[in-house]
């Protein structure tokens, strides 16, 4: 079976995401979809994995929902993130196989997807010793959070293009006291491309570092094996 890239080209709320996200990994452990890569914009929202603290939340519950910034659970891996306008999420759920031998391999293929996307428009980014997701000399542009079960992943990456850093002010970003975060925009100013073109490049590049052709469908015309589990 061909590999699915769906695209959301509106605003997606955390929770229905994360169901259809979870229908589709059942489904592809039974086998009836092929692997499955969304792409979309959340609207604003904090999300704790597993490893999240109430500690990194600087604000109180009543005031994130008086910002309009939903609090969630996430059963990711990872700390603490905000996501909202402007940053662009991948979310694969895929079988694990030669390409990612284990989770290890691949969270390293999700941190090079970061590192050649950044790439294609002037920006280097780079990995650190200890610390998971894509870094530029002005901090951290993608974060990277993701479960595995039964060898299919869910959740994944988040990638800054020009989101309202605000969001990541009313928490301490990945539980890092002190570490920056950094997006296209803020480095590259009037020449930051648009959130579509991100998500062309990432695309092209998940193809070639995950070994998985995508066919490119929106999200409200998803092939017929799918059509079922998109409902939010």
């Amino acid at each position: 079976m061909t590999a699915t890239a769906i695209y959301f080209d509106e605003l997606q709320p955390y929770r229905p995401v994360a169901e259809i996200q979870l229908r589709l990994v059942q489904a592809r452990q039974a086998g009836a979809i092929p692997d499955t890569v969304l792409f979309l914009e959340h609207q604003p929202v904090v999300t704790m994995g597993r490893r999240g603290r109430n500690n990194f939340l600087k604000l109180q519950a009543e005031e994130y929902a008086r910002r309009g910034i939903e609090l969630v659970t996430s059963p990711r891996g990872g700390d603490v993130t905000w996501h909202g306008p402007g940053q662009l999420v991948m979310y694969p759920v895929i079988k694990l196989g030669d390409c990612e031998a284990d989770a290890h391999g691949y969270l390293h293929n999700l941190e090079e997807i970061a590192i050649r996307t950044a790439a294609d428009f002037g920006v280097k980014a780079f990995r650190r010793e200890g610390k998971n997701g894509a870094w530029t000399e002005q901090g951290k542009i993608a974060a990277i959070g993701f479960k595995v079960s039964r060898w299919v992943t869910s959740h994944g990456m988040s990638f800054n293009v020009c989101p309202d850093f605000s969001g990541f002010d009313t928490i301490v970003p990945c539980g890092l006291e002190g570490e920056k975060v950094a997006a296209l925009q803020s480095i590259l100013g009037d020449q930051c491309p648009s959130l579509a073109e991100v998500r062309d490049s990432m695309k092209n590049h998940f193809e070639n570092i995950c070994a998985r052709p995508l066919d490119v469908f929106p999200a409200n015309k998803v092939p017929p094996a799918l059509a079922g589990l998109m409902d939010s």
